[in-house]
């Protein structure tokens, strides 16, 4: 069979991106390799959309390094009504609820971080903690509240948990909308005085966290300024622009997403 495959000039292209180029043909069809890759990834995206988010280790490793977490949910009882009723993944279970207002102190913080299952919990149980853990040392002057572990999460849902806790800044750690290249890519979204009822564009976005995407540390530097420059000008959103790149030298600059509005 390996006569009849017509192998595709831009093959060397491929080196440069994970994108379905340069497949190659047999006939009108596609070779068996590059199909069954591409089920591969079909069925990858389809389960980060419906794999529960197993928030035990995620706890477990924020309790061994000696940060407090919160365990809460969204009103939305189960992935089936998450998935049809993206209204009950935008506010808090009773229950939740009153965990938060039971846990909100006097001091209040200036930054609370959720994570967040999202349309992705494979992007939130590999992505979100080392993010977090990068921006610890980053806000080491920052009055950083619990750390908490959400499932059946929309991003709207980090505004009520923020006004609850009655923190300055919330920042949602969310799984993405899994792509065929990408079905663990982790969504930084980033509110000031978050409360019930903000809209997409009062927040900013920073997308695609992962080793394969946005590192790390360039998601980290980039979150870092935003949070500094909100806080300094008292808003998020449209705005707050990300000029942060201009700071690393040329080289070192990421090609970074940054957008206000999401679609979660």
């Amino acid at each position: 069979m390996s006569d009849f495959l017509e192998k595709n000039p831009w093959q060397a292209l491929r080196r440069f991106t994970q994108a379905r180029i340069a497949l190659g043909r047999t006939g009108n069809s596609l070779p068996t390799q590059p199909l069954l890759a591409f089920n591969l990834s079909h069925a990858q995206a389809r389960d980060a959309v419906h794999q529960p988010l197993d928030a035990g280790p995620l706890h477990d490793a924020l309790r061994a390094r000696g940060i407090v977490s919160l365990d809460v949910h969204s009103a939305a009882p189960d992935r089936e009504h998450y998935l049809r009723r993206p209204d009950l993944g935008r506010r808090l279970s009773d229950e939740s609820r009153e965990t938060l207002r039971t846990a909100a102190a006097d001091d209040a913080p200036d930054v609370v971080f959720v994570i967040a299952d999202g349309l992705s919990a494979f992007a939130a149980s590999k992505q979100a903690l080392p993010l977090f853990f990068e921006m610890q040392a980053k806000l080491a002057d920052w009055k950083i509240g619990p750390v908490i572990v959400a499932r059946q999460s929309r991003v709207a849902l980090g505004d009520e948990i923020g006004e609850l806790l009655g923190a300055k800044l919330v920042v949602m750690l969310i799984g993405e909308r899994p792509g065929l290249s990408s079905p663990d890519s982790l969504g930084v979204y980033l509110t000031y005085e978050p409360k019930v009822g903000r809209t997409d564009a009062e927040r900013n976005c920073i997308s695609n966290v992962r080793p394969e995407g946005l590192s790390y540390a360039a998601a980290a530097h980039k979150l870092h300024y935003l949070l500094t420059h909100a806080r300094r000008l008292g808003l998020t959103g449209v705005g707050l622009k990300d000029d942060s790149d201009a700071l690393l030298s040329s080289a070192a600059a990421p090609a970074a997403v940054q957008a206000p509005g999401g679609q979660l």
